[in-house]
């Protein structure tokens, strides 16, 4: 770009199983917002981390409380652009698909495939207003790049890149669909909640990237046992304390500015003519795009 179009950088935290709140940090505020979608998961933790606020919201509620089926996705990012977040770095537990990658590792996966049914909301727009954006690549390059960077300086064994598969849950998988998956997709971890995640932070011109902390075999595995709620619970509590450590590291080495492409993902996103948009969708779609229709 030619022009100077720097955004400050302002962090948040999706935290998936396990990663429920943030350890050893400074609270500074908590927030309850209201979004033109819903209510998000739970309140907002405001926190200071390397003399950064970094904004903390726990995925599926404190307590665990909502299937993945249920996070009110639209709402959470909404909330989080509202409080100014540019950058989000989503922990998640996953399922391990390909031998190489231990239970306890982590992934920073460059590619989902998308195995919901369509019953998740997917986008902000519709119902008066039409937008498309690109998603080929759907994790930012630039903030997964930091994120496997900090988990590494954490201690963590890191594998770079790979496809996440996304399930609907919140069963996991019958041994047919895992061998498929391995076969036909090449899938590195499967989970449950990287979308509509990462198309509505895209949507909302937000960098996004998933530390995926690998917790089992899925059912694929002829030595191994199957997948059980027990395992996965010890492997997140072990995980909790290196994606903390992590997260810590992320603050510490994201730039204080950032012009990634990520950021003006909309840009040329909405196609509805200027006329034809009412005031009420513009009420609702000002914190997303205000600064494009006002434009029009």
């Amino acid at each position: 770009m030619t022009e100077n179009t720097s955004k400050p950088v302002r962090l948040g935290i999706i935290g998936g199983s396990g990663v429920y709140h943030m350890e050893g940090v400074e609270v500074i505020a908590e927030h309850t917002l209201e979004t033109p979608f819903g209510d998000p998961s739970d309140s907002l933790v405001e926190t200071n981390i390397h003399g950064r606020p970094v904004i903390f919201l726990p995925r599926h509620g404190r307590g665990h409380r909502l299937l993945p089926s249920e996070v009110n996705a639209r709402a959470n990012i909404h909330a989080l652009k509202q409080l100014g977040v540019t950058h989000v770095m989503s922990v998640s537990a996953v399922g391990i698909m390909q031998e190489q990658i231990a239970p306890g590792d982590m992934v920073t996966p460059d590619q989902i495939f998308d195995r919901t049914r369509g019953q998740r909301a997917s986008t902000f727009f519709g119902n008066g207003i039409v937008g498309h954006v690109t998603f080929a690549d759907p994790f930012c390059d630039e903030l997964r790049a930091i994120v496997g960077s900090a988990a590494r300086s954490s201690g963590a064994t890191v594998h770079e890149g790979g496809t996440y598969i996304c399930m609907e849950g919140p069963q996991f998988s019958t041994r047919a669909e895992s061998h498929f998956y391995r076969r036909e997709v090449g899938a590195a971890v499967i989970g449950m909640t990287a979308l509509p995640e990462a198309k509505l932070a895209r949507e909302a011109e937000i960098c996004y990237a998933m530390l995926a902390m690998g917790t089992d075999y899925d059912c694929w595995h002829e030595t191994e046992e199957d997948v059980s709620v027990e395992s996965i619970i010890e492997i997140l509590r072990n995980n909790a304390a290196l994606a903390n450590a992590a997260v810590r590291e992320v603050a510490r080495q994201l730039p204080e500015e950032s012009d990634c492409e990520c950021l003006h993902a909309a840009r040329f996103a909405i196609i509805t003519a200027p006329e034809a948009i009412s005031d009420e969708v513009k009420e609702r779609m000002k914190v997303l795009y205000g600064h494009y229709l006002d434009q029009k």
